[in-house]
């Protein structure tokens, strides 16, 4: 296909993710018609190393040959089946035996689905299941937090706590309460250490949910590292005050590890990081490198036994996909998960985001446009700023995170803002002149954007 006729296609046709409508039909897309590890080809011959591994996806990244031979086996075998009514394939079982046993969680069941937002939502749903089989049927409330994103679907977009997942869907948010962000660098007020950040955060928490009633609260969702709200690395103290809160109230601690999971924060999971035990928690994106739609629940035995007794009760667990377990994307993620073992993936992401870290750090910690660099295993975050002494931020209509991203392809980058905070969150197999080849681009192209703004 012509790249003119392909890019009027796409923008006469295509209702993107995420994008705004308006603006697509004006500036059309980028369309990336190749890949060759962390690098992207676009389809007028551009290459750019992809900053991001897609959308915190693609760990090994874009074309896996091992992935690859896995899929074509087994579609050659079984192609399609499904896991209702006591049905299995040996794919599944693969996995499912593989994530038991890098879990943090002991003695644990795997649910599986197809995306971090089903995933998020069956989350929900087994936490109301279970504290319905326990008789406590009034505890549906969750709570959530600014700067959160937990997915796309209804209940994703509801739990998520930024403004443009809400505005014009008309969600109701009655039964979600909103904790506040763990971001020290913004929410941290003169003088407080992070110590200190980290109680009072616990402290208002704890006088939110007495005001609700913690009878009528079910369970507390929460991401290690906030991935789409700026990439916020909590107070290493949160979460440990947190579950110890939660246990108090008898609410339950889900952790959404779709960004996180699978040696993201230098461990295999971003609650191994941060020093707490989940009740339940969520995998996605990385558990096939991104190289097919699937994800997991992981649930505790408690809580099993819980919602197992009433299945029976009920003569079924009324709960679950068609593509639950899908014996070709299991397929792919089971070998996902040897490579990672393979590679001793949490200990190449510590070695490797150690160096971007401090690459980043060599090269921006002093920049005029640059407030706070921040980051937590191979995942970082540049928080953009108009003045470093005030931490004031650009006008939002300046858009200047956009400009900055724009900037990077030109560069040869790809990366993404989330308003002015820039995430990068490479595949696992970059290397380390391709980090400083990164950090490098990014340097340009903030100077870039600077000498744009004549700042």
């Amino acid at each position: 296909m012509l790249h003119n006729s392909a890019r009027a296609l796409d923008m006469s046709l295509h209702l993107h993710s995420q994008t705004d409508p308006r603006r697509h039909e004006q500036d059309g897309p980028l369309i990336i018609s190749g890949g060759d590890g962390v690098y992207v080809s676009d389809d007028a011959g551009n290459r750019y190393i992809e900053g991001m591994a897609g959308l915190w996806t693609a760990s090994l990244g874009f074309n896996d040959q091992r992935l690859a031979a896995a899929a074509a086996v087994q579609f050659a075998k079984l192609a399609n089946y499904h896991t209702f009514n006591h049905r299995s394939n040996e794919p599944c079982i693969d996995l499912i035996e593989q994530l038991a046993a890098v879990s943090p969680i002991p003695d644990c069941r795997i649910f599986l689905a197809n995306s971090g937002s089903e995933a998020n939502d069956s989350m929900i749903k087994l936490a109301w299941y279970y504290q319905a089989a326990r008789g406590k049927p009034e505890k549906r409330r969750i709570i959530s937090r600014n700067g959160a994103f937990h997915g796309s679907t209804v209940m994703g977009a509801v739990l998520s706590g930024l403004p443009h997942m809400h505005r014009s869907f008309g969600m109701n948010t009655d039964d979600i309460l909103f904790a506040g962000k763990p971001h020290f660098y913004r929410e941290g007020r003169e003088g407080e250490s992070e110590e200190a950040f980290a109680d009072r955060l616990i402290a208002e928490l704890e006088a939110m949910l007495l005001a609700a009633g913690p009878e009528t609260i079910a369970a507390m969702i929460a991401e290690p590292v906030m991935g789409a709200g700026g990439v916020i690395v909590p107070p290493q103290s949160y979460f440990p005050k947190l579950r110890a809160l939660l246990d108090r109230y008898d609410i339950l601690l889900l952790a959404d590890e779709v960004v996180c999971g699978f040696g993201r924060t230098g461990n295999w999971f971003g609650s191994e990081t941060f020093g707490f035990k989940p009740d339940m928690f969520s995998v996605a994106k990385g558990l096939s490198s991104g190289y097919l739609p699937i994800a997991a629940v992981v649930v505790s035995d408690t809580l099993y036994q819980a919602i197992a007794d009433e299945g029976h009760r009920n003569g079924v667990f009324g709960h679950g996909f068609t593509y639950s377990g899908h014996p070709v994307t299991s397929a792919v993620a089971a070998a996902a998960l040897r490579i990672y073992h393979e590679m001793d993936v949490a200990g190449r992401a510590r070695k490797l985001g150690a160096q971007m870290l401090g690459a980043l750090r060599n090269a921006l910690a002093d920049h005029p446009m640059v407030g706070e660099i921040r980051g937590v295993g191979l995942l970082a975050g540049v928080e953009l700023v108009a003045d470093r002494r005030t931490k004031q931020g650009f006008p939002t209509e300046a858009r200047v995170g956009a400009q900055v991203e724009r900037a990077s392809r030109q560069r040869g980058i790809i990366l993404r803002n989330m308003g002015d905070v820039l995430a990068l969150c490479p595949p696992y197999i970059i290397e380390p002149d391709q980090i400083d080849e990164l950090v490098g681009a990014l340097f340009l192209a903030i100077e870039d954007t600077r000498e744009s703004l004549s700042l």
